[in-house]
């Protein structure tokens, strides 16, 4: 069955859908100082929006709101749909703490108590 729906519920349609997306994830790319809304993140990419950024290449960072987490380095994109697709060569995530050279033990006091 073929339904045909006028052009401006369809572009309506197309708006709710864009608006949900943008409602239920915060995960964004920071490329300097700008930053896009990321639409879709798998394994090996992740897509935008078609007119934000077309010509994104190299280190960027990606972001869940204000935390960070994850470097990664695009190698290449390709516009499929009303989308732009991302594939990048590493992914690494981002630790709060420096690596360390030693072993932690599990249980670590929190203070001393001097006797």
């Amino acid at each position: 069955m073929t339904d045909y729906l006028p052009a401006d519920v369809l572009e309506g349609l197309k708006q709710a859908r864009k608006t949900a997306l943008r409602r239920k994830d915060r995960l964004c790319v920071h490329d300097g100082d700008a930053v896009y809304r990321v639409r879709q993140f798998w394994q090996g990419g992740f897509s935008l929006d078609l007119d934000v950024a077309e010509k994104l290449r190299g280190r960027v960072e990606i972001y869940d709101g204000a935390r960070h987490l994850y470097q990664c380095l695009i190698v290449s994109s390709v516009a499929q749909g009303d989308e732009r697709v991302f594939e990048f060569k590493w992914l690494h995530p981002v630790t709060d703490a420096a690596p360390v050279d030693f072993e932690r033990p599990d249980f670590v006091p929190k203070g001393l108590i001097s006797g």
